[in-house]
């Protein structure tokens, strides 16, 4: 089966317009729910495609989605549901409650609360730790978030993913039920404990937030009916002054699976495709953005890298680096991303490299653009 990378489809810009209402006491809101969405299109250029080279590219439909926003009194709701050529998958999906102004818990699809809040990325490709699972996931659970005088608190807890273990329709990297590459993989995620502490400090010309991360979880084997277990922990800054942004990250996760074939590797699953990656590593993230204003509405331009150094008892195992150069436009309701992608020993980026973090074929950067064009509602 070949896999399907001009379907990718992954914005950062629409999945900020989809939680713009999910902490709904940072703001006062006006009661009523707010339905909206997008429709994108996306230009893939692959330098490593001999096919895509011919064709000069491939220009076509990437994603619809449809949101609901707001809230009654102190009730709310956060829903985003997303339409493909060949699937669709809800995003996130949850109640919240609005306790008082400072805590607001919420029940169903949520975000998770681990890393950079928001997202440890500037540009549609999204940071390398999307595809370890630790940017930008939803599960299944409850969560309650504190907010007061710069300090954040977000306490989690989830029983699974959005979907079950064998199913590869999702927006965000999960554990896989499935055979790839020849190796049979039988884990699914459950009884998951997040807790996340950040404290933003404000400063002349802009404000910094620094935080941690912890996450712990079971590995429940859906043959043999054992639990193995899951853990990772992230420092993180994300820090802007006047125009300039600046992310940092690092992260340590390990996933240690019970009665697993290679214990070195497991396998995962994000937009309708599934791959492997290194079962304990570390991974780290260095973003710098700067922004300009214009008459007709601003432009960021970035650089976003990522390196991935696994930790297993195999030294065949090869880091995974990428690196993400481009600019975002923003300009009424559409939201330009063009992105310049290269990477090496990394899924998605790469010719030959279906994985991140196990052994290397080749010695490469392989290089790719990438355009996509959203009008928002």
């Amino acid at each position: 089966m070949m896999k399907q990378r001009t379907r990718f489809t992954l914005s950062v810009v629409a999945t900020a317009i989809a939680l713009s209402g999910s902490t709904a006491f940072a703001t006062e809101q006006e009661d009523g729910i707010k339905i909206g969405g997008a429709v994108r299109v996306n230009y893939a250029y692959k330098e490593y495609s001999e096919a895509s080279k011919d064709k000069g590219g491939d220009f076509n439909f990437d994603i619809a989605s449809i949101t609901f926003n707001g809230k009654q009194g102190d009730w709310g709701l956060s829903a985003d549901y997303r339409f493909t050529s060949s699937t669709n998958y809800v995003k996130s999906g949850y109640g919240f409650y609005d306790v008082n102004p400072e805590w607001q818990v919420q029940l169903g699809i949520t975000k998770v609360p681990f890393g950079n809040p928001g997202f440890i990325s500037n540009s549609f490709w999204f940071g390398l730790p999307y595809y370890l699972g630790f940017e930008d996931d939803h599960d299944a659970g409850v969560k309650a978030v504190f907010e007061k005088h710069g300090w954040q608190t977000d306490l989690a807890f989830f029983k699974g993913a959005e979907y079950g273990p064998t199913e590869n329709k999702r927006y965000a990297t999960d554990l896989y039920t499935g055979t790839i590459n020849g190796t049979e993989y039988n884990n699914e995620e459950t009884n998951q404990i997040n807790i996340r502490q950040t404290y933003t400090a404000t400063h002349n010309g802009g404000e910094t937030t620094f935080g941690g991360s912890v996450q712990l979880g079971q590995i429940y084997n859906n043959k043999t009916g054992n639990n193995g277990d899951r853990y990772a922990i992230a420092l993180h800054l994300d820090s802007s002054y006047k125009d300039w942004n600046l992310q940092l990250q690092a992260l340590q996760y390990e996933y240690d699976a019970a009665d697993s074939a290679d214990q070195n590797k497991i396998g995962v699953s994000v937009v309708s495709w599934q791959y492997e990656i290194a079962s304990k590593g570390q991974s780290y993230s260095a973003n710098l953005a700067k922004t300009f204003s214009t008459d007709w509405g601003s432009v960021k331009c970035y650089n976003d890298f990522g390196l991935m150094t696994p930790d297993v008892d195999d030294d065949s195992y090869d880091n995974s680096m990428q690196n993400v150069t481009g600019c975002a436009i923003a300009s009424g309701p559409t939201y330009t991303m063009i992105d310049f992608v290269m990477g090496k020993n990394m899924t998605f980026s790469t010719a030959n490299n279906d994985h991140i973090g196990l052994p290397e074929a080749g010695d490469d950067w392989d290089r790719r653009i990438n355009i996509n064009f959203g009008y928002y509602f």
